[in-house]
């Protein structure tokens, strides 16, 4: 078991485009969604330890250690493989809560493929996202690590290759539970399933968006904002609101209008997340290490 301490990436995501087709019997909602990963995110700093404890710092506020998803993640491992190793996790946290960019489903992700590795527990890839599944809908994404349209209630995966471009993240001072969003009455629920040509084809769009807006003044007041200047919408359930550049420049420039109500970040979308990159280079190390 490796002791040092290896640093992972957590990436964001967006929904490029997110469509529900119906509703099941116990809940979950049929959807249509496309993911893309960012080049911004959270980082963990893992190392291994001998005595199968799971520690993790900084606290977060507001979120008790038995309910946070990077613990949660660890101990579903622990529990799947048998593995009495254990680790001490540092958080550095970028992304906000309650954003609709992904943070707590990426650091559960992240934890899973990275621990997997350290431990040598030796799990597929399929079997991570299972796991990841137990955890919360959008994690299995993060672990597979290719831009997808995700489908069923997020299980089903396909890889795409939509435009990598450059996007103006921003978010309103409001963070929004996605239980808010799906058990709203008046939430769109009947969008036609399309084929992936076709979804890939047609203007993208959000179906949670208006009832986000409406509910929460501060997201209409930041899609109103952003659509002056380039195309915007809202990512998963929000609070977030993206807008798409061809370049980073042109996206930099309006970073550098952005009213003092928002708070706001450039990155660029991202086929291939950077945690499939920072898995393969470990893995070159090591195995550069044990040929010498």
């Amino acid at each position: 078991m490796m002791t040092e301490t290896t640093y992972w990436p957590a990436p964001a995501k967006l929904n490029l485009f997110l469509y529900i087709n119906g509703r099941q019997a116990n809940g979950y909602h049929e959807l249509q969604t496309l993911f893309q990963f960012l080049d911004h995110g959270d980082t963990l700093a893992i190392t291994p330890n001998h005595s199968g404890t799971i520690n993790l710092s900084p606290a977060i506020d507001g979120v008790d250690e038995k309910d946070n998803l990077i613990i949660k993640a660890a101990k579903a491992l622990q529990n799947h493989t048998g593995c009495s190793q254990g680790a001490d996790i540092h958080l550095e946290k970028h992304l906000p809560m309650g954003g609709g960019l992904g943070g707590g489903s990426s650091d559960a992700a992240t934890t899973l493929v990275a621990l997997n590795h350290l431990w040598q527990t030796q799990v597929s890839q399929t079997t991570l996202a299972n796991i990841g599944l137990g955890l919360g809908a959008d994690v299995p994404i993060f672990i597979h690590g290719h831009a997808a349209l995700a489908e069923g209630v997020g299980e089903k995966l396909t890889s795409v290759c939509p435009d990598e471009k450059y996007y103006l993240v921003v978010k309103p001072d409001v963070s929004i539970s996605t239980a808010a969003i799906f058990t709203h009455p008046d939430l769109q629920r009947s969008t036609p399933k399309r084929t992936v040509s076709e979804l890939m084809e047609q203007k993208y769009e959000n179906d949670c968006e208006k009832i986000a807006r409406k509910q929460f003044p501060e997201v209409d007041k930041a899609v109103s904002w952003l659509l002056e200047y380039a195309p915007s919408r809202m990512t998963g359930t929000g609070a977030c609101v993206f807008a798409e550049f061809d370049t980073a420049h042109d996206a930099q420039n309006t970073l550098d209008t952005m009213p003092n109500w928002l708070t706001g970040f450039v990155a660029r979308g991202l086929n291939r997340s950077p945690l499939l990159d920072a898995l393969q280079q470990l893995d070159a190390r090591q195995q550069h290490t044990v040929s010498q």
